[in-house]
């Protein structure tokens, strides 16, 4: 696979968009569904912690597939929240959900050593005061930048895995190695495509937040538009993960957990 050129990561932005604005109540509707489900996921003592982390896997082919089915045309419907679980990958994915599960503990367990563990105590709802917070504020900014170091690895390893595993029917092994230098190849598209999002999602709020402030003066009227502004965002967002992966591997065949018949240039 050749690099892929520094501002295809913005390419990936803009189709997010494209996608969103072919269906964007039917792709708003299944955002909302899963995030109803997650909801009701973390009422369930103890796995209600777990259980989201694992399922990440299984709920992104969800938006991997309804961006596939916008893409050529087809309608999506709430139901195809559960596709990756009627999937022959399923439990592949589970098991990719897990090591993202245990993982994500580490890397945050790992912080440990910047702050003494405050970080992980928030992260693990270990109830901290308000005071005991602001006093780890500084000693927290420092773990969070050392759990975000510490994850970048695997998140290129886990950025591809999923679709590699339904699409391709890959094993675990082979969907991670492929994802991790994959994504390092692409590395600087990668970039680009993050900044973007940064971007995106700190000034577009903070420009609108401003503007109702100086119109309105109200705190309540900011947050009922910036909310519904900010799920529509985090919605594009998730679309425009699925040209980073056919820009790469192709597209998905219609109607089947294969990949596409043509060229796929994994590396």
């Amino acid at each position: 696979m050749e690099k892929i050129p520094a501002h295809i990561g913005w390419s990936w932005v803009k189709q997010g968009f494209v996608l969103f604005r072919k269906q964007p109540a039917e792709i708003s509707t299944l955002f909302l569904a899963y995030m109803f489900l997650m909801l009701a996921l973390g009422i369930i003592p103890v796995l209600g912690q777990m259980l989201p982390l694992i399922l990440i896997p299984l709920f992104s082919m969800s938006f991997m597939q309804a961006c596939a089915q916008i893409e050529r045309g087809e309608r999506v419907f709430p139901n195809l929240l559960l596709i990756a679980f009627r999937s022959p990958a399923r439990n592949t994915l589970l098991k990719l959900g897990l090591l993202y599960l245990l993982v994500a503990t580490l890397v945050v367990a790992a912080s440990a050593l910047a702050d003494g563990g405050t970080f992980w105590k928030a992260m693990m709802g270990g109830g901290l005061s308000t005071q005991e917070l602001e006093s780890a504020a500084g000693s927290m900014r420092i773990a969070m930048l050392v759990a975000a170091a510490l994850y970048v690895p695997a998140a290129m390893a886990f950025w591809y895995a999923a679709p590699l595993i339904m699409w391709q029917q890959m094993p675990l092994g082979k969907a991670l190695f492929y994802s991790f230098f994959t994504v390092r190849r692409a590395g600087r598209a990668f970039l680009v495509y993050g900044l973007a999002w940064i971007v995106i999602a700190i000034v577009v709020p903070t420009v609108i937040s401003m503007a109702i402030t100086l119109l309105t003066g109200s705190i309540a009227v900011v947050f009922f538009i910036l909310l519904p502004i900010s799920i529509i965002l985090t919605v594009i967002m998730y679309c425009s993960f699925y040209p980073t992966y056919t820009s790469v591997f192709g597209k998905p065949r219609r109607g089947s957990d294969s990949p596409h018949n043509g060229d796929n240039p994994i590396l």
